[in-house]
C-alpha cells in the first residue's frame, strides 16, 4: 500500500506544487497501522473526525511518529467531547458557534494552554452541513476574539459535491475573500484557510487554500 500511496502523492503534488498547501491526510477511515504508512510517504498532518477514535489510535501510534506528527480535528465538535479534544489536536478545523468556542476556550484556560482553531463557514447555505453563516460569524467574532486562550488561525469550509467547477470556484473565491475582509475590518491576520477535499482540491487551492483534507484520493 505504501507504493500506492507514494505514487498518489507525487501525482497530488504535481497538481498543487503551485500553491503549496499543507495535505492532512484523512484517517478515519482507517486503524492506527496507516499513520506508519503515511508517515513513510512523507505526510506529517493527519485529520480525524471522532474524538475518541482519534484518541484510541493515537495511543497506539508508535512514540516516534506520534511525537513528530501533527493531529487535527476536522469532524463536528460536540461540547461534551471538547475536555478530550483540547490539547490533543494542534488544530480544530470545525468551530462552528460562539459556544463551542467559549467551551474550548475554558477548557483550554484550565489546561493552562492556547487552543488553535479555525472558524467553519457555511457560506453554501447547506442546512443538513453545520458551520457559521457569514453574517453570523462577523457578528460573533468579537466576542470570541476577545477570548485568550484560543487563537484563531483561519478559517474552514466543506463545499458541497458538485461537478460544477465555477460554482465550486466562486464558493471557496468567496471564503478567501470574506478572510481578507474580517483581517481588515478586525485589524487580525487569519493564515490558514482548510477548503478542498479529494474531489475539488485543485479548484480549492487555486483560490486561496492552504490546507487541503485528502482521504480517499490518497489510497485509490
Amino acid at each position: 500500500m505504501l507504493n500506492a500511496i507514494t505514487e498518489r502523492l507525487k501525482f497530488i503534488n504535481a497538481a498543487i506544487v503551485p500553491y503549496n498547501p499543507k495535505i492532512v491526510a484523512v484517517t478515519k477511515y482507517f486503524d492506527e497501522k496507516i499513520f506508519k504508512e503515511y508517515f513513510e510517504a512523507g505526510l506529517r498532518d493527519f485529520g480525524e473526525n471522532r474524538v475518541s477514535d482519534a484518541l484510541e489510535k493515537i495511543s497506539k501510534i508508535p512514540d516516534n511518529i506520534r511525537q513528530n506528527s501533527n493531529f487535527h480535528f476536522i469532524g463536528h465538535l460536540q461540547t461534551n467531547k471538547v475536555k478530550d479534544a483540547v490539547g490533543i489536536f494542534c488544530l480544530i478545523h470545525s468551530v462552528d458557534s460562539l459556544k463551542l468556542a467559549d467551551v474550548i476556550n475554558n477548557t483550554a484556560k484550565n489546561k493552562g494552554i492556547i487552543q488553535h482553531i479555525l472558524l467553519q463557514i457555511n457560506n453554501a447555505h447547506e442546512k443538513q452541513k453545520f458551520g457559521f453563516e457569514p453574517d453570523e460569524l462577523y457578528m460573533a467574532l468579537p466576542e470570541m476574539l476577545k477570548m485568550e486562550n484560543i487563537k484563531i488561525a483561519g478559517l474552514m469550509n466543506i463545499a458541497p459535491l458538485s461537478q460544477d467547477e465555477d460554482y465550486l470556484r466562486n464558493l471557496f473565491k468567496d471564503v478567501k475573500n470574506f478572510k481578507d475582509k474580517l483581517e481588515l475590518d478586525f485589524n487580525i491576520q487569519l493564515k490558514e484557510l482548510s477548503m478542498g477535499m479529494s474531489n475539488d482540491y485543485r479548484i480549492a487551492v487555486s483560490q486561496g487554500s492552504t490546507m487541503i483534507r485528502l482521504g480517499r484520493i490518497l489510497f485509490q
